[in-house]
């Protein structure tokens, strides 16, 4: 993750001063290499309020299908090809595509032949805390 003054983490991912403009997403994925998949850039620090990740799938790789109760989350489509299901429904996960995922949604990904890379966006979830027994 990079801090504020845009230094790189110790685990190698980028962090927010990463996208000054577009040419820095495609910075971001070819300096990740090929091979690398998962989250390659994520926000960090402690005053934010979202939560935010650029993930690549690799070619025919998948995200099972998976519900998630409390967030809305939006994704926009960075580079490569994928479909998105949604609520029983498929989208083009492409660059420039921009879907919002209802919480509650049932949801997965599929990356296409040249694989996938997208941005998503939520709300933060707060840290879990231990709390008495009611």
């Amino acid at each position: 993750m990079t801090d504020s003054d845009g230094s790189a983490g110790s685990d190698g991912t980028r962090g927010p001063d990463a996208f000054g403009d577009g040419a820095a997403v495609e910075a971001l994925l070819r300096e990740a290499g090929a091979d690398a998949a998962g989250a390659l850039w994520r926000l960090t620090g402690t005053e934010r309020q979202l939560d935010a990740n650029v993930v690549r799938l690799r070619p025919g790789a998948t995200v099972a299908a998976h519900v998630e109760p409390d967030l809305d989350v939006l994704v926009l489509g960075l580079a490569g090809r994928g479909t998105l299901h949604c609520a029983g429904a498929e989208h083009a996960l492409e660059p420039g595509a921009l879907r919002l995922l209802p919480r509650g949604a049932e949801r997965a990904v599929a990356a296409g032949a040249e694989g996938v890379a997208y941005l998503t966006v939520h709300r933060r979830r707060p840290g879990l805390t231990v709390r008495p027994r009611p």
